[in-house]
């Protein structure tokens, strides 16, 4: 179909000196965010792309089907606390998630918190939640319009009932009950810092219930850099505080307070180490879950009278495969462990001794486990490619599952007709990686099925079997989908996380590389029937594969993208992220940012793929400016029209989190249409044409 013309693009005369380095920035005007000149630019580059994607005759039919497949809704791991059960959960035709409560595991479920009664349009968002250990009291979190700014709010289990308390500021925050209030962390207001800063600063305070929140005491972070990320814990019975400083992804430091002797101060777990380390308070204990000394992680313990990693106690040591999460019940200890990218899920007692396998229902992928540390029972949600979420709630010493809420299949999802591989293939560099596989049983590798390639590689964040409805979609239409294990992320431990960060990220992109290669090399597809997808750190990824090998793919889709690698650390949140990428204000890190980073790697004469690039003015994590420069550059470059650059930029969502089902459907109808657009897809599959 013919293509609407590239809305034009100033050009600035920008020139950075970075360590003696001359750097163009020709769009950096399109990074003021507020400006009216970048609002009537987004506005035609927003009117461009929907001319695009709303005329492929592919898209109606797939936001049929994704409604479809999305509806089956949201489901978050069960929470058994004090006897009673928590969970998140949304459905059907319900815009956001709902948080539920039931009496007991028999007990109907009751609905606590519906943001869907707070706004009809479903743009507030339940963010996080936090039962007191008696399960008395709930604090919880609450937005709008994606950007997690989040208000802290409290409310009565037994009645609904509200309590009078707000506190602002409380993006991503924990909150840790004792006696009679709470600590929790906290952002500075608006114009208490310099401008910027109030994402950062994260401090812990403490608040007792009913009294004004400004006069909460501050109990933990004044002096810390600004960028560490601060989380609280308290035990059962009030006494002791565990406080944890994360240092991006691969280190932290942990202390402790004893409430009963304050004049004490902090005690040190650990502190100065290359290593993780994060856990919680029992019995005058702390148990944690650290890979100091264990790339793989051990499960560990001390007294609190002496909590140093000195006196460390080794309970569950490492093994071959990673404990990705652990959690305690009164006498038991359950462990959630990796092995090749899926989840296994045991109980010890409190010795480290007699192990337990609670079964799952296949192979597939639990997120977390979620204990009663004065009960029996532990709560997870489990799920694969082709099972929407399961919650259960076992009993930790017997083993036994009683399921808490399910799903429902999505209409017409042929699961029988579905097969789900793990193969390996070797990276640039050698190491074997592993890569999941999803298509039809009766699609065959011909050199020229649609393929779908996506992947992460970062933050010691595990891609795990996953329901993903744009990918069932795809997957019933005759299309192959494929999720690599790769480097930086945390399926094979913190030496695999390691190896994908900081100077090593181009082992990152050379795994990604090699995956196409493999499917190429095993005759599932070809570069004219390849597209890749990613988003956040994932639009990294395939927007440094868009740049480093452009030959390989016939379609990029870029989601919520960073891009310019020499600026990143300026914008949003992302100081955090330096510990993970580095920063350009570091001459040995600017230079390997600079060979890798995509917006300054785009080269004359290149033809590059077709992209879609997505974002969100309300991005709180990850700046606009990152798609909108990148677009305009590549926009600038290409005179190929069958090369066309695309740009949507939302007007009211953020990075993704809480962002209401209608939001969903056309995100990904605009996903998989173009995609399939550049692909040969044919969205003939089954059930697709059962709905025509």
């Amino acid at each position: 179909m013919p293509l609407p013309a590239a809305p034009h693009t100033d050009r600035d005369d920008v020139v950075d000196d970075v360590h003696g380095v001359k750097i163009r920035d020709p769009y950096r005007w399109l990074e003021a965010d507020t400006s009216e000149r970048v609002g009537e630019w987004t506005d035609r580059q927003n009117g461009r792309t929907r001319a695009v994607l709303d005329e492929l005759p592919q898209r109606p039919r797939l936001a049929r089907r994704l409604r479809e497949l999305l509806s089956v809704g949201l489901l978050s791991t069960p929470r058994p606390i004090g006897g009673r059960i928590f969970h998140m959960r949304r459905e059907g035709e319900q815009k956001q998630s709902v948080l539920y409560v039931r009496e007991s595991i028999d007990a109907p479920d009751r609905a606590l918190v519906d943001p869907n009664a707070l706004d009809p349009a479903g743009l507030v968002t339940l963010d996080w939640y936090y039962p007191s250990p008696d399960a008395r009291y709930v604090a919880y979190g609450l937005s709008r319009g994606g950007d997690e700014i989040s208000t802290l709010f409290v409310i009565e289990t037994a009645t609904g009932s509200a309590l009078p308390d707000r506190i602002p500021h409380t993006q991503r925050s924990t909150v840790a009950w004792v006696e009679g209030g709470f600590y929790y962390t906290v952002h500075p207001a608006r114009g208490s810092v310099a401008p910027g800063d109030e994402n950062y600063y994260r401090r812990v305070r403490f608040h007792r219930l009913g009294d004004d929140p400004t006069r909460d005491e501050l109990i933990f972070g004044e002096g810390r850099p600004k960028e560490d990320i601060l989380g609280v814990s308290t035990s059962p019975d009030s006494r002791w505080v565990l406080l944890t400083a994360f240092k991006g992804w691969a280190k932290s430091e942990v202390y402790l307070l004893d409430r009963a002797n304050p004049e004490r101060g902090l005690a040190t777990v650990m502190e100065g180490r290359n290593a993780i380390a994060e856990g919680f308070v029992l019995d005058d204990r702390i148990w944690l879950r650290t890979n100091l000394d264990a790339p793989n992680y051990r499960i560990v313990t001390a007294p609190c009278d002496a909590p140093g990693d000195a006196k460390w106690v080794t309970v569950v040591a490492e093994g071959a495969d990673v404990i990705e999460s652990f959690d305690r019940t009164r006498d038991r200890i359950a462990v959630l462990r990796l092995v090749r990218a899926t989840s296994r899920l045991t109980t010890y007692d409190v010795r480290g001794t007699d192990e337990r396998e609670i079964a799952l229902p296949s192979l597939g992928a639990v997120e977390i486990v979620d204990g009663d540390r004065l009960g029996h029972d532990v709560g997870y949600t489990f799920q694969s490619f082709t099972q929407p979420p399961i919650a259960f709630v076992a009993d930790a010493g017997t083993g036994q599952n009683r399921e808490v809420a399910r799903l429902a299949m999505p209409r017409g999802l042929d699961v029988a007709g579905i097969a789900v591989e793990q193969t390996t293939y070797p990276s640039r560099d050698g190491t074997p990686v592993t890569m999941f596989l999803v298509h039809r049983k009766d699609v065959k590798p011909t050199g020229t099925v649609p393929t779908l390639l996506t992947g992460y590689g970062g933050f010691n964040i595990s891609r795990t079997p996953a329901y993903f409805p744009g990918a069932a979609a795809w997957v019933e239409a005759g299309g192959l989908f494929a999720l690599p294990n790769l480097r930086g992320g945390g399926e094979y431990g913190e030496s695999w996380h390691r190896a994908g960060m900081l100077g090593k990220k181009q082992n990152v992109f050379d795994d990604f590389h090699a995956a196409a290669e493999a499917l190429i090399a095993r005759g599932w597809t070809s570069a004219r029937s390849l597209a890749i997808s990613g988003g956040s750190n994932g639009g990294l990824l395939v927007g440094a594969a868009l740049t480093q090998r452009p030959d390989l793919f016939a379609a990029v889709y870029c989601a919520v993208p960073l891009l310019d690698m020499l600026r990143y650390q300026n914008f949003r949140i992302a100081r955090f992220w330096i510990a993970e990428y580095g920063s350009a204000e570091d001459a040995e890190q600017a230079e390997w940012l600079r060979k890798y980073s995509p917006y300054h790697n785009v080269r004359a004469g290149v033809r590059y793929p077709p992209v879609l690039f997505t974002t969100a003015e309300g991005d709180s994590r990850v700046d606009p400016m990152h798609a909108r420069k990148m677009a305009a550059l590549l926009q600038a470059q290409s005179e190929d029209p069958e090369s066309v650059v695309l740009l949507r930029v939302d007007r009211d969502a953020g990075h993704g989190i809480g962002k209401p089902l209608d939001k969903q459907v056309d995100d990904l109808a605009d996903q998989y249409a173009f995609l399939a657009w550049r692909t040969g897809l044919s969205l003939m599959g089954p059930a697709m044409l059962e709905r025509e």
